[in-house]
């Protein structure tokens, strides 16, 4: 059985040269965890993992329309809402969707709409703790690697890497560049098949 760590194998699949002496950072935004991680000579130097990734998300803006409008809706509703007009930039963008739930007063079906700086609203908390996290993986960095990642940039993956304005909400808070990855749902994939590959190479190397 052979181990390895997410963030590390979304670094390999996204072509970043972790086994080099220099500093690479990736913010990798999955469904259930949101993985920051500064890596060099093929191992993690410092890293954390928050759970406020885009499931969170998704609970965030149930709550908050539950909340503000008395309006029950479903998860998938929820994700429906973050997809199309979700943002994590307040006034980078401005769209409006109609959604229908069940009135919690009434009981009735109701259908009201939500606007993008209402969902930004909502989430803005889980957000927060995710620039808190990379702050604090950047801040934990070693002198000469934090001079390669301010050269390099921030690279982030992960289907939560979509999210409008994330990208743009991250530099501005590192004060770094922040760059989405090519194909950001498949690089774990990518990295495991590159893994499994050397080991298999090491292996026949052995007899």
């Amino acid at each position: 059985m052979f181990l390895e760590e997410e963030p590390k194998v979304a670094a390999i699949g996204a072509g970043m040269e972790i086994f080099e002496p220099t500093g690479n950072m990736i913010i990798d935004i999955g469904g259930g965890t949101a993985d920051v991680a500064v890596l060099s000579m093929g191992d993690i130097v410092t890293s954390q993992s928050v759970k406020v990734a885009g499931n969170k998300w998704d609970s965030d803006i149930l709550n908050y329309i539950k909340r503000k409008y008395n309006l029950l809706i479903g998860e998938r509703t929820a994700e429906n809402i973050k997809i199309t007009i979700g943002t994590a930039s307040r006034g980078a963008k401005e769209e409006t969707m109609d959604i229908r739930g069940r009135d919690l007063v009434s009981g009735l079906p109701k259908t009201i709409s939500i606007t993008s700086t209402e969902v930004e609203e909502a989430i803005h908390d889980s957000l927060h703790l995710m620039v808190l996290a990379a702050k604090q993986v950047l801040e934990q960095t070693p002198p000469e690697l934090s001079a390669d990642i301010i050269d390099r940039g921030v690279i982030m993956t992960g289907g939560g890497s979509l999210l409008h304005g994330l990208d743009d909400l991250m530099s501005e808070q590192l004060k770094v560049p922040v760059l989405i990855t090519e194909n950001p749902l498949d690089v774990v994939a990518l990295g495991t098949g590159i893994l499994l590959d050397s080991l298999t190479a090491k292996k026949r190397s052995w007899f």
